[in-house]
């Protein structure tokens, strides 16, 4: 009975050319638009380490005090580095970093190659553990090298296939700004969207990736000075890269990891304590006001789904759902034009529910058909979110087999439930009126 009905729809739609053609336009742009958007809402606002992210914290802690740029009362989203190095020195995470960003040059040993610019962060050695950084070849440094402040590198295989071709380069050196640091690990193709664990240099989205982590110390002995943001609420004591490490600027990022409540608690109570014994020690003047968040709170605090993206899914849904509407409404228009033959139909002994199946595979094979246009449309719509949207929010929305495949069930299903009040309608067709009628 499925392809009889099938074969009945096809002579339908073939006979309502016009209207069949209204109806997969109207599902075609209508999911199209709908499933471009979701497609880059999907993107950036996804769990960027969705197996930990509830482990990972954000500690702040307030240096700036009470109005000195505070809004509503919050800490610097940043620590400035004498803190971060307490909390480092005194280590109440599993694992835990401190991080700064970096503009580095590198110098290749062929003769005659220019240097070029990388971007990269200085990281403890918990770095590594911590966010679950794959590696493919070697791994991360030790906590004795940051300790030691070895000349250590980690670096991207981005980077790895530029300078050594792709090979094993663990052991062997790389010139960062004119000191040779040895490679201990080669990053396999990581790049996290969201970068989440410097949101505020990035907002999230960046189209930099990091081709150099060096350990921290072994950063600020090199002089290698902070790229990010750095926020001051009084001048520095000295001047230069010393000076900032001596000031009450925060500049630094910070992020633990904690596995259960009772460590979080007492996360909680150790920055609460540390800020009084600053505060008693005569840095603050102002009680503790202290934040601990975890990742995904630290990610809706930092607004880091661009509020561009939810709109645009909001007016996009409301399009489609205007699409379903005109579909219903054209659905209806052919029930009027066949109420006679239906009549018929039900006259010579043809249930409801075959009616009422008729109808509803014709929405659907709409609806397929729809979808197919939606397909389409949709890998052009993803193609010009690179022109209305940043690159690296626009770079975010992939064309693959589950997008297509989702886009064209949202248009089945879609039309389907647009089609069940014209198929009950045209169940519900009275055969004796229509044959009086006629």
């Amino acid at each position: 009975m499925f392809a009889y009905y099938v074969d009945l729809a096809w002579r339908s739609l073939r006979r309502s050319r016009g209207l069949t053609i209204l109806m997969v336009l109207a599902i075609g742009f209508g999911v199209a638009a709908s499933m471009t958007t979701f497609a880059v809402f999907r993107a950036a606002s996804g769990d960027p380490i969705p197996w930990k992210s509830g482990k990972l914290f954000v500690p702040q802690i307030d240096s700036a005090g009470p109005g000195n740029g505070n809004t509503d009362n919050e800490p610097p989203q940043q620590l400035t580095y004498p803190d971060a190095m307490a909390l480092m020195r005194d280590h109440r995470a599993v694992h835990q970093s401190a991080m700064y960003r970096l503009g580095v040059s590198v110098v290749p040993d062929k003769a005659g190659a220019h240097p070029f610019n990388v971007d990269g962060h200085a990281v403890f050695a918990g770095f590594f553990p911590m966010l679950d950084v794959p590696f493919a070849y070697g791994s991360a440094w030790s906590h004795a090298d940051d300790q030691h402040r070895a000349a250590v590198v980690v670096i991207s295989s981005h980077l790895n296939d530029k300078l050594f071709g792709g090979g094993n380069s663990v052991g062997r050196s790389i010139n960062i700004e004119g000191k040779n640091y040895r490679v201990v690990g080669v990053t396999d193709h990581w790049d996290p969207k969201p970068m989440f664990y410097d949101v505020v240099n990035t907002g999230g989205f960046t189209t930099q990736r990091d081709d150099v982590l060096i350990p921290l110390p072994s950063a600020i002995d090199a002089n290698i000075t902070n790229q990010g943001t750095t926020n001051c609420s009084r001048p520095s004591p000295e001047p230069g890269f010393v000076g900032l490490q001596h000031s009450t600027c925060v500049w630094i990022a910070y992020m633990a990891e904690l596995d259960s409540t009772a460590q979080v608690s007492a996360y909680k109570r150790y920055l609460d304590n540390y800020a009084r014994s600053q505060q008693q020690a005569g840095r603050y003047d102002w009680p503790p006001n202290n934040r601990l968040r975890s990742l995904p709170q630290w990610l809706d605090y930092m607004h880091v789904v661009p509020s561009d993206t939810k709109v645009s899914l909001l007016v996009a849904l409301g399009l489609f759902v205007v699409c379903l509407v005109n579909t219903a409404g054209l659905l209806l228009a052919k029930l009027t034009r066949r109420s006679g033959e239906i009549g018929v139909r039900r006259a010579i002994g043809a249930p409801r529910r075959a009616i009422y199946a008729q109808f509803v595979i014709e929405a659907g094979m709409v609806g397929l058909t729809g979808g197919v246009l939606g397909m389409v449309l949709t890998a052009l719509g993803v193609l010009a979110m690179r022109v209305v949207l940043p690159p690296e929010i626009a770079d975010l929305a992939r064309l693959n087999v589950g997008l297509f495949a989702l886009t064209v069930l949202v248009a089945m299903a879609a039309t389907v439930l647009a089609g069940l009040y014209p198929s009950f309608r045209a169940a519900n067709v009275q055969p004796a009126w229509h044959l009086k009628s006629h």
